[in-house]
């Protein structure tokens, strides 16, 4: 199953960056967000899966997100670098939230997938990708919404 979410967002990514933005519904989400669980790649992980039980990673307590036709997508306390960089790929459905954000080097990137009727966030930081032996934190949650007006 892990492989497959692995794959099905790496998919959508691919997609997503032909396709930079594209918002279609007009939404205002307020989410909790439980942490589930963990994949990790590097020097001491080879793609190793750790539950809650095994590490401790905070819960999020309020994930915003705002979204306005046809290109506004603003997310908020996802992480602090979602927090304070542009938004490369928006792209915000009633199905789905995927965004994806690069620094000006592009050796670091964060992304995310939200599936709005399920609730399962991952949320994926890749360290080093200039580096053939690229670093990735992929974090696996479960949402529910606070309150929504769309």
């Amino acid at each position: 199953m892990k492989k497959l979410l692995i794959v099905l967002s790496f998919l959508c990514f691919s997609y997503a960056n032909a396709q930079n933005t594209n918002i279609t519904i007009d939404a205002n989400l307020n989410l909790t967000c439980a942490f589930e669980k963990v994949i990790l790649k590097n020097p001491d992980h080879n793609f190793e899966t750790f539950t809650k039980d095994q590490v401790k990673r905070d819960d999020i307590r309020k994930l915003l997100i705002e979204s306005k036709s046809p290109n506004s997508l603003i997310i908020k306390n996802l992480s602090n670098f979602i927090d304070k960089i542009e938004l490369e790929v928006k792209i915000s459905n009633k199905d789905i939230v995927l965004i994806q954000a690069f620094d000006d080097e592009r050796n670091y990137s964060e992304s995310a997938v939200l599936t709005i009727k399920t609730g399962e966030l991952v949320h994926e930081i890749t360290k080093n990708i200039k580096l053939e032996e690229k670093e990735k934190d992929i974090s696996f949650y479960s949402c529910k919404k606070s309150n929504q007006n769309t």
